[in-house]
């Protein structure tokens, strides 16, 4: 099973951040790993056990987990392996910030267990850096990926934004360029979003900053696509691109609509038909762990409709697509006609420009005007 463990803490609130995180000057990693691990025991009648007693893919997103204390992080794997074996060929991701990879942390978390090291660069422009409230250096970019080679890191992935304020004359191909140079064997873009309860939110209603035009963000994306592709990546998701042998495991995962178990504050998980989530403050999460209390905040059943949508956009947005009944003729004909999807071998592939619609193309298909119920998976 795909396993996903949030951890919270940043030394600094990013400028565009509106995940659940816990700012703190000083990460609390021995309370973290004792309420994750508690959790982690109440979690070992996951309907999914019974189809993959395993773990197959194991990712700690945040947040930063980079900014776990090693010894807090070893317990943490040490800990879910004693229930749960690992896959011989388990994909096991760790979120870094480049100020955090040092040769010492990289020799322990490799010791430890992890494979494959998620690195979020953002952009090699310093004053965007600044803006975008990152803690690290342009500078320590380039130290971080050589300490993570040095120390025997073979899957590297690296995170950049694209659509940033015209105002910011960020130079986006040189930003690839330079992502580029590094060879990392994975790539994720990400389009700037203006959340309300952030920094840049507050910065847009006071007209301090004019975000980007759709019109320049999507110039933008078929750029990176058009660099990527030539460049020997397979850009095989809305958001990522990997050399060949190198998709990131444990997403393709959540876009197959597997089962997976989230550990953490605010970590949603899967069975079935059946979605679930975890108290989003980390206070609040620790303090009904240690209570003996389950931490989850709440839980649904999809209905059929929505798990029909589940499928037609987790399956739109990857290189795969969907079968083709699951989308009208008329709207596959009039995608195609527009460059937006192709079709063969009984499913349907958006292309670049059908991704950067890709909300508006789902949104317009009909609930029921066909029968997908072959498409559709069984409650657990």
């Amino acid at each position: 099973m795909l396993v996903y463990l949030h951890v919270p803490f940043c030394a600094r609130r990013c400028s565009y951040c509106d995940f659940a995180i816990a700012v703190r000057r000083e990460t609390p990693s021995d309370a973290y790993a004792d309420a994750v691990l508690a959790e982690w025991r109440l979690r070992q009648g996951h309907p999914g056990w019974a189809e993959s007693p395993s773990v197959r893919s194991l990712y700690l997103g945040g947040g930063t987990p980079s900014r776990l204390a090693p010894e807090a992080l070893e317990r943490i794997l040490v800990g879910l392996r004693g229930d749960r074996p690992l896959a011989p060929d388990a994909e096991v991701t760790l979120e870094a910030n480049p100020d955090d990879v040092t040769p010492d942390r990289v020799d322990r978390w490799v010791a430890a267990g992890i494979n494959r090291v998620s690195l979020g660069v953002q952009s090699f422009a310093p004053a965007v850096l600044a803006w975008m409230h990152r803690t690290h250096t342009t500078g320590q970019i380039g130290a971080a990926v050589r300490a993570l080679r040095s120390g025997g890191v073979g899957n590297l992935s690296l995170d950049l934004i694209y659509g940033l304020p015209p105002s910011l004359d960020r130079r986006w191909l040189d930003d690839l360029d330079r992502a580029f140079a590094l060879e990392p064997e994975h790539l994720s873009l990400y389009a700037l979003t203006v959340e309300p309860r952030t920094p840049l939110g507050r910065w847009t209603v006071r007209g301090e900053v004019v975000p980007a035009s759709d019109d320049r963000a999507a110039d933008e994306y078929l750029e990176a696509h058009e660099r990527l592709v030539t460049g020997g990546f397979e850009h095989y998701e809305v958001s990522n691109a990997a050399r060949p042998g190198f998709r990131a495991r444990h997403n393709a995962g959540y876009w197959r609509r597997e089962d997976f178990l989230g550990l953490g504050p605010s970590a949603h998980g899967a069975a079935g038909r059946v979605r679930s989530w975890n108290l989003r403050e980390w206070e609040a999460y620790r303090r009904a762990v240690a209570s003996g209390a389950d931490p989850e905040a709440g839980r649904e059943a999809l209905t059929d409709a929505q798990l029909l949508l589940e499928a037609r956009y987790l399956g739109l947005r990857t290189d795969d697509g969907v079968p083709s009944a699951l989308v009208p003729p008329p709207h596959r004909e009039r995608w195609g006609a527009q460059g937006w999807a192709r079709e063969g071998g009984g499913r349907l592939r958006l292309t670049a420009s059908g991704w950067l619609r890709l909300d508006a193309l789902v949104a317009s298909l009909p609930e029921d005007s066909l029968d997908f119920s072959e498409c559709l998976p069984s409650s657990p």
